[in-house]
């Protein structure tokens, strides 16, 4: 890890641990309770394994294709992480999936539970996705089915649901989408589960006030990417 490296992520991370702090606080949170998702699309296996070393261990790719290289290095740097799919899932690719990630939060339909269920050899822990805002270009159960969906899946053996998974609308204020992330958590709570997944690098803040226990950062962390220009299915949603 060059010096400059480590001092660009290290500064990135004490800004974004100050951030989450200062959330969880204003809604009487205990910022433990909160995990960075590392959205890592586009980033360099040597900067995963700086960011690594500076303690963050959960990374979540939306590529497989991508993931399949870069989990391969880091593994092969010895590096550990917990490698979280967030990118959608075909049934197709079931299998490479599960040969990569420890955790897919991308569970948009029973159909896809059941091919993972189907080809996994011991239990895979799972995020249901969820299109609170009903965005056309978006996947996920809209909030009405997750109730039904849940019973459904919660029955695969190989499953364990853990939590609810949504993509934001893109808006100039985070506040816009505060209804968004007070409706997956309502959800989930209403079905007992602890984990959600909501909030990124322009709205963290307002999902964490509202219950995040996962934010899927990639800017705050690593900085800009060069290209494509960035969109919500870059950083931490389906692509």
């Amino acid at each position: 890890m060059t010096t400059s490296l480590a001092l660009d992520l290290s500064s990135n991370l004490d800004v974004l641990h100050r951030r989450i702090r200062r959330a969880a606080e204003r809604a009487g949170r205990d910022p433990a309770q909160i995990h960075v998702i590392g959205a890592s699309k586009t980033v360099p296996p040597e900067r995963l394994l700086a960011a690594f070393c500076l303690g963050v261990t959960h990374f979540g790719e939306n590529w497989l294709q991508e993931a399949e290289s870069k989990v391969a290095a880091v593994r092969a740097a010895g590096a550990k992480p917990t490698w979280h799919m967030i990118g959608h899932l075909q049934t197709n690719k079931v299998s490479r999936a599960l040969d990569l990630f420890d955790v897919i939060q991308t569970v948009d339909s029973v159909h896809v539970a059941a091919a993972i269920d189907r080809r996994a050899a011991a239990p895979v822990t799972v995020l249901l996705e969820v299109n609170v805002a009903a965005e056309p270009s978006k996947a996920g159960f809209t909030p009405e089915e997750v109730p039904g969906a849940f019973n459904q899946i919660g029955r695969l053996p190989h499953l364990h649901v853990q939590g609810l998974m949504t993509v934001a609308p893109l808006v100039p204020d985070p506040e816009e989408v505060r209804p968004v992330f007070r409706r997956l958590a309502e959800i989930a709570r209403d079905l007992g589960l602890f984990h959600l997944s909501m909030g990124m690098t322009d709205d963290f803040e307002v999902a964490i006030e509202e219950g995040a226990t996962m934010v899927r950062v990639g800017r705050a962390l690593f900085g800009e990417r060069p290209s494509p220009p960035l969109t919500r299915g870059d950083e931490g949603g389906s692509p």
